[in-house]
């Protein structure tokens, strides 16, 4: 999972990414909303994580811009909870607020429940293989195959599209993000991760991208 948080506090960012990096998901953030704006690449999100009070744009203002392009889900983070800036936030396009100070617990479980609406559940792929969406982990046989980061962000896009072929730009984009990666590297990590299954589930669909076939 890659969230991207605008909060100009930096103890708070440092806070956020700490968390949610020990569990292997990634943290990019920015202190003020009009700097997101300008540099984010929101395709490759699968949550916004907004303060309202922050500089130059406020998270309100950036929200009303981001759904212009976005509709990925966006949690508010704020202190700012008044009923007038909730039917604001709301207007602008979120889908939760958590109130500060939070929980990171209770927060994680407000993120799963937005992007995974069965994130208590496993994805079946095959009748070996499942993925548990929210922890990035794949089992086999209900035993856990250790995989490294990229191999977890790999298969959580393609789980996550389970059914349709993904195009290699837009996994590329999304492990590697704004590294400079050819289209050997992508195949060679993905014969990797197809050397540590007992049975390939990764299809190659010539010339449109790589699926996993719904059961």
């Amino acid at each position: 999972m890659k969230i991207l948080l605008l909060e100009d506090d930096d103890f708070i960012c440092e806070q956020v990414k700490s968390y949610f990096e020990l569990n292997d998901h990634k943290v990019d953030f920015y202190n003020d909303g009009q700097t997101l704006l300008n540099n984010a690449d929101l395709t490759l999100y699968d949550i916004f994580l907004l303060d309202i009070n922050t500089p130059l744009k406020n998270g309100i203002e950036t929200l009303t811009e981001i759904r212009k392009t976005s509709d990925t889900p966006a949690i508010y983070l704020t202190a700012m909870n008044d009923l007038e800036n909730v039917k604001n936030g709301y207007a602008a396009g979120c889908n939760d607020y958590v109130r500060k100070p939070f929980l990171f617990e209770e927060l994680e479980l407000r993120i799963n429940q937005l992007i995974h609406k069965d994130c208590f559940d496993t994805i079946k792929i095959n009748e070996n293989y499942c993925f548990d969406l929210c922890n990035m982990e794949l089992f086999y046989k209900k035993e856990p195959v250790l995989l490294n980061i990229q191999e977890k962000e790999l298969l959580y896009l393609l789980v996550k599209n389970i059914g349709v072929a993904v195009d290699p730009e837009i996994i590329k984009n999304y492990v590697w993000e704004e590294k400079d990666v050819c289209d050997n590297t992508l195949r060679t990590k993905i014969k990797k991760l197809r050397a540590k299954l007992e049975n390939n589930f990764i299809v190659n669909i010539r010339n449109i991208g790589y699926k996993i076939e719904k059961l």
